[in-house]
């Protein structure tokens, strides 16, 4: 059973929600840039990360689940929109989107593998997909007063197999969300350093597992992987993107 959208909304407009959000959107947009002329999904409740692309997408869908209940955006516009959807098929023509965001969608989605087939399909060929979802070995899945700790958590190796096996390549991996999921100042204000501490002290224990893969239009020859997952102060960018020296 799916969270209702007045309870994640509670959760991002508080502290602890709005701290998440702000290491979460640092990771894509270090990941992606302003993602400028891009098509941009957003799936499961990706409205708080979606929001840090500003008005540089050339159009960014919130999809969000019937489950979910309406929800406000005030994103929309703009070529900008929130709609409702199924699980797992998406009301979307094949190969629409460059870039896809998945937040609070894998963990209660009822067949993994058929959500990942949708997602898939809607996704561009070559097109990116980020996959965040709550670490199985991390802290905030067991803080069941989060939009974390609901659902199925899973771990990294899980999520490259699910991705390798649904014809993405894994290009990047990382952790996020090192801080404590306490709703108390001390913590909240200072999301960024633990983001530093937690990467240097206890890295692969941060509270959520962030993936990116490509979408391939073949199988690789060996299965698997077929790009090294790199664990950086950031998420890695891919070969081709553009660099900055990282911090």
């Amino acid at each position: 059973m799916r969270q209702d959208a007045v309870t994640l909304e509670r959760f991002y407009a508080g502290p602890l929600g709005r701290a998440a959000g702000r290491v979460l959107s640092g990771k894509l947009t270090d990941l992606w840039g302003d993602a400028k002329g891009q098509t941009m999904l957003g799936l499961g409740y990706a409205l708080p990360v979606l929001e840090a692309f500003g008005e540089a997408p050339r159009s960014m869908i919130a999809a969000v689940p019937f489950e979910h209940g309406p929800v406000s955006w005030a994103g929309q516009g703009r070529g900008n929109a929130a709609v409702a959807v199924g699980d797992p098929r998406l009301p979307f023509p094949d190969g629409l989107f460059d870039r896809v965001i998945v937040l609070h969608g894998l963990e209660e989605a009822a067949e993994p593998r058929a959500y990942l087939r949708e997602i898939w399909r809607v996704t561009a060929p070559e097109g990116r997909v980020v996959i965040a979802a709550a670490n199985r070995s991390g802290l905030w899945a067991r803080a069941t007063q989060t939009p974390f700790g609901q659902g199925r958590p899973w771990t990294r190796s899980q999520l490259s197999n699910l991705l390798a096996g649904g014809l993405f390549q894994v290009t990047a991996s990382s952790s996020a969300l090192y801080m404590p999921p306490l709703n108390q100042g001390f913590v909240t204000s200072a999301a960024e350093g633990w983001e530093i501490m937690g990467r240097a002290f206890t890295p692969g224990l941060g509270g959520v597992v962030m993936i990116e893969a490509v979408k391939r239009l073949y199988a690789p020859p060996n299965g698997g992987t077929g790009a090294p997952v790199t664990e950086r102060l950031r998420i890695a960018r891919p070969a081709r993107a553009s660099r900055r020296e990282e911090h």
